[in-house]
């Protein structure tokens, strides 16, 4: 390998060692003196093979050729290869820097850089390049915008709506903590689908989701529907955190409460030894009777399993969903 270097430039030195000071950055600076939690083997039916087909090869291209953040990598998806394969891909604005340390969370801690103003339109050009029939928009935590980034969440809509506008749009925000009007930003785009995960239960919170409420985020989700009640509202939670399972009905029941119709309920895997350990791994028995509950409690659409995941099926989960609201209303 050669390495090319414009001596001519005087300032190719300082961009130099800008260049290996970020390559050496660690990716969670505040979680390298937590003590190692070992990584448990995972049961058989959390197992999933590596990607290898040509249409995978082919989005992975996309991605790269448009400068695009993608969740599925970001945070180490087990499902990557299957959604790559057909085409699906979540995409992750504002950014691959987050300004929250979430102790399940394999996205990179820091502080952010500026907020890319082309990457609406850039999303919108790969949309359209990929005949998205629906799409899911995350972002990193921005505490460090005075909106959150709900500005940045309504532009990206916006130039989705015009390169495809077929295609429908799920957001999957952050909680817009202390950040007045955000929710009300990002409802006024009209994404067809908004979404923001609780991850765990409240007595997690502090440990695994320190930087969040857990009242704030069933109020958020709350809000939406004052706003805009024809809305679909969803939100996910992981299990194999040390929860116990009467906290997991409490939460369905505070979600139902703000009138959330759809719930995910998958297995949380640990990232590295030093992210928060698996504490047990639900059977795939126990994920059924958790989305035979939720169902009993009203949630129009469940999706239960341990590889589940916020935007897996998004597409196909969102046709039933819209399908069960006019089962619901007799239409």
């Amino acid at each position: 390998m050669v390495t090319l270097v414009n001596t001519l430039d005087p300032n190719h030195k300082s961009q130099t060692a800008s260049a290996l000071q970020e390559k050496e950055r660690p990716r969670h600076p505040e979680k390298a003196h937590r003590p190692d939690n070992p990584v448990q083997r995972k049961p058989k039916w959390i197992r999933v093979k590596a990607p290898t087909s040509p249409v995978y090869k082919e989005t992975h291209e996309l991605v790269r050729k448009n400068n695009l953040v993608t969740v599925c990598e970001e945070a180490g998806c087990p499902n990557i290869g299957e959604c790559w394969s057909k085409k699906h891909a979540s995409f992750m604005i504002l950014g691959d820097t987050c300004t929250r340390a979430c102790a399940f969370c394999n996205v990179r801690t820091g502080m952010p850089g500026p907020v890319d103003q082309n990457e609406p339109e850039s999303i919108g050009k790969a949309v359209a390049s990929m005949e998205l029939q629906h799409v899911v928009i995350t972002s990193v935590d921005r505490d460090d915008l005075d909106d959150g980034g709900a500005t940045h969440f309504a532009n990206v809509i916006a130039a989705i709506r015009k390169a495809s506008p077929k295609t429908t749009i799920e957001v999957l925000t952050p909680d817009f903590l202390r950040k007045e009007g955000a929710v009300e930003i990002v409802v006024a785009a009209k994404p067809d689908v908004f979404n923001h995960n609780m991850e765990t239960v409240p007595s997690n919170y502090l440990k695994v989701r320190p930087g969040a409420r857990y009242f704030h985020s069933i109020r958020l989700l709350q809000r939406v529907k004052e706003i805009d009640p024809e809305m679909f509202t969803k939100s996910g939670i992981m299990v194999g955190l040390g929860e116990e399972r009467n906290e997991v009905l409490q939460l369905m029941d505070d979600l139902r409460v703000a009138d959330v119709d759809f719930l995910t309920v998958g297995q949380y895997l640990q990232p590295t030894k030093k992210h928060h350990p698996v504490m047990n791994f639900p059977t795939p028995d126990e994920f059924k009777a958790y989305e035979k509950i939720a169902y009993a409690k009203g949630f129009l659409k469940v999706s239960a399993n341990p590889l589940t995941r916020s935007s897996h099926h998004a597409g196909e989960d969102f046709a039933e969903l819209k399908a069960a609201r006019k089962a619901k209303q007799g239409n």
